[in-house]
């Protein structure tokens, strides 16, 4: 049986292909009708926008539930001896927001995901001192700072213990790999 939470991602990925728009714009146009109720919202893409019933389905829930799944992640990973490493992640998401607005921010269990078309990078909680930002760069030689990554969906990382870390270099970088996942 398929993954329910993989199920999901690769909806949410097809989305724009699908239907137009990235989640983020459907669930603007969710906001502006007002509408509050699931079966309403279903209603409404299905017939003002012509969104199949699957699509709108999971436009619907992700309105309903934004935050909910996704905050208590993000709680959770930076919880107890972690919980001073948060102001890091805070940072990487305000360094990243004037990328564009196509950013999906997913967090999973252990990491929070960073996706554009693909995902482009990854900020992990590492120890209880450090946060690994994961960065996409195939083709990048590693440097002292940017590190290859061994495994995983990133080709570096950058291990960063202070939110002043968070400079201009890794934002330069980050952005060459959100600029790459087109």
């Amino acid at each position: 049986m398929a993954d329910p939470e993989a199920q999901k991602a690769t909806m949410i990925a097809n989305l724009k292909e699908k239907t137009g728009k990235a989640l983020p714009a459907w669930l603007t146009v969710v906001k502006k009708s007002g509408l509050q109720k699931h079966g309403e919202i279903v209603k409404m893409l299905k017939g003002d926008h012509g969104v199949t019933h699957g699509f709108a389905n999971l436009i619907s829930h992700e309105f309903l539930h934004a935050g909910e799944e996704t905050t208590d992640l993000v709680e959770a990973q930076y919880a107890g001896k972690k919980a001073d490493l948060r102001p890091i992640l805070d940072k990487v998401l305000k360094a990243i927001k004037p990328f564009g607005k196509d950013i999906e921010i997913a967090p999973k269990k252990t990491s929070v995901s960073l996706r554009r078309k693909k995902q482009f990078a990854v900020v992990v909680p590492a120890t209880n001192s450090r946060v690994d930002v994961c960065i996409q760069l195939k083709g990048e030689a590693p440097t002292k700072r940017l590190l290859a990554a061994k495994g995983g969906m990133t080709t570096h990382k950058v291990g960063v213990t202070d939110p002043k870390e968070i400079d201009k270099e890794l934002v330069a970088w980050l952005k060459e790999a959100y600029k790459r996942a087109e």
